[in-house]
């Protein structure tokens, strides 16, 4: 006879960031460990990682969800129970900076998201020139755009995995959890949601 065991506090983690920003190597590697060769995401990537929230175990689920622009105009159809953002940005490459400022202004004034924390991953840290986390809070003007919410600029490399533990860390502190989340109806809701624009 098996014991009923009572479900783990859980909380929804988007992974959010313009493509070849990192993203799905930062999932991977916080994941696994592991650095792999990635290509871009179609559609989503979704993991689930244990973590420690006050001394109880809590899990996060990460929704990698896809940066090109095609992809973008769905990252609304993510929102909805989300706990807390997590934005990749490309800080080797000066070029797109306005670019993933625009999209993540974009997203938090999105009414799903108000109020939620956010963690910055200042990713490719390890490439020279790349511009630092200063540099990003001032450059996105986070002290402004970020006033209703807990937010945090964290340096990190995805490749060697530098302070990516620091960040999720800072997100599992952050985030409030719900037991009541089903993975599986998100799963299915949002698979169905792609099929029909694919028919379209």
């Amino acid at each position: 006879m098996g014991l009923k065991g009572s479900r783990m506090p859980e909380a929804r983690v988007l992974l959010l960031g313009l493509d070849g920003a990192g993203k799905s190597t930062v999932l991977f590697k916080l994941k696994y460990n592991e650095s792999c060769q990635t290509v871009p995401t179609i559609g989503f990537n979704v993991e689930m990682i244990d973590a420690k929230q006050n001394k109880r175990k809590i899990v996060l689920t990460m929704w990698d969800v896809g940066g090109q622009k095609k992809m973008r105009v769905h990252w609304r159809d993510f929102y909805q129970d989300t706990a807390g953002l997590l934005f990749v940005v490309d800080c080797s490459d000066r070029c797109r900076l306005d670019e993933a400022k625009r999209e993540l202004e974009h997203a938090l004034r999105n009414e799903q998201l108000r109020g939620l924390p956010l963690v910055i991953f200042a990713n490719k840290q390890d490439v020279e020139g790349a511009v630092t986390a200063t540099e990003i809070t001032e450059r996105f003007i986070l002290r402004k755009t970020c006033s209703d919410r807990d937010w945090f600029v964290q340096p990190c490399s995805a490749v060697s995995g530098a302070g990516l533990l620091d960040g999720f860390i800072r997100m599992v502190h952050l985030v409030k959890t719900s037991s009541d989340d089903n993975i599986k109806e998100t799963v299915k809701y949002l698979r169905s949601k792609s099929m029909r624009s694919v028919r379209k």
